[in-house]
């Protein structure tokens, strides 16, 4: 068993539950206290820096064995998300009604790439394969980048937003437990 697959998994899988503790505790009381506008704005800063992303490119250079494709999807599906995200705070920051539609577009762009950065992982055999700050990233950002998401989407709505955390949790339970089945060939 790949121990770099197995600390990623408990990372991540350890950040979504503190992620998701701390928006029921702290994080959604705050965000009622706010205007509609200004709480959204709040969740959408966490959007901005998936620019992150950009990084992989050095991860690539140093030996991360990411595909030239599934690197061009994974920056510019990023890339295009800090976009949206800066968009929709611009917009409701001038009071616009479009940046709650932009902020809309963001999550489900940010559901479309999270399902596909899994998918495309597990085709190239990469889940594990990350150390570094692509380790710190997909352990620590990346779950905020999903919960922040699912809260943007059902704020106001426990039950639902519950749901939603209990099915990306098992998404990536699926994922790892899939992948753990079969680990990555190693290098001749």
């Amino acid at each position: 068993m790949n121990a770099l697959l197995v600390s990623q998994a408990a990372a991540q899988f350890g950040s979504l539950f503190v992620y998701i503790m701390m928006t029921r505790w702290r994080v959604a009381p705050w965000l009622r206290t706010l205007s509609r506008a200004n709480a959204l704005i709040a969740l959408l800063w966490i959007h901005v820096f998936r620019y992150v992303a950009l990084q992989a490119y050095s991860a690539q250079h140093s030996g991360f064995p990411i595909s030239d494709q599934g690197l061009r999807d994974v920056v510019l599906g990023d890339v295009g998300g800090a976009i949206l995200a800066f968009a929709a705070i611009a917009l409701l920051q001038m009071r616009s009604r479009l940046g709650l539609f932009v902020a809309a577009v963001l999550v489900a762009e940010t559901a479309y790439d999270t399902v596909t950065n899994i998918h495309g992982g597990m085709q190239e055999h990469l889940l594990g394969a990350a150390s570094g700050l692509s380790w710190f990233i997909l352990a620590f950002y990346v779950p905020a980048v999903v919960v922040s998401a699912d809260v943007l989407f059902f704020r106001h709505y426990f039950w639902p937003r519950l749901i939603v955390n209990v099915a990306i949790v098992l998404v990536f339970a699926v994922f790892y437990l899939r992948f753990l089945k079969r680990p990555r060939a190693q290098p001749p």
